[in-house]
């Protein structure tokens, strides 16, 4: 029989696991079981060894069920899924002529993109242009 101090330190050891791995809330709630586990133990509610174990996978196991979606709601941010920055739309400056349907260098937040001028109009060296698309590494421009 597993002794009240053993189902804290279980209870503990699988909280500090949880909070050193990226995960997504599964190792708190069988701490939070080990931890009611031995808080009962401790206070002689627990009888016989398979009702600690029993009462270990029921508590686990629901606290899982019912309280991990409303946690995963609450920590993750609203953008998740979504792009957080976009490129689409910002003004770059040329490095290069850039006839159209070809490809050169544009000027970026301080970085050189290799650039496809999708406009009507070839872009002059030095001439701010707009990012309409990015695919990869390769930006799509046009005339502003």
């Amino acid at each position: 029989m597993m002794p009240w101090w053993g189902w804290l330190l279980l209870g503990l050891f699988f909280l500090l696991a949880e909070m050193l791995t990226p995960g997504g809330f599964y190792l708190i709630f069988f701490g939070a079981g080990a931890l009611i586990v031995g808080t009962l133990a401790g206070l002689k509610f627990t009888g016989p060894e398979w009702t600690e174990w029993l009462l270990f996978s029921v508590f686990s196991i629901g606290a899982l069920l019912f309280f991990r979606k409303p946690l995963l709601k609450r920590f993750q941010t609203a953008n998740m899924g979504k792009e957080i920055d976009s490129l689409v739309g910002e003004a770059a400056v040329a490095l290069d002529q850039i006839a159209v349907d070809a490809i050169g260098k544009v000027e970026l937040r301080g970085a050189a993109w290799n650039a496809r001028n999708v406009g009507e109009s070839s872009v002059a060296r030095g001439q701010r242009c707009k990012v309409v698309q990015v695919d990869g590494l390769t930006l799509s421009v046009r005339n502003e």
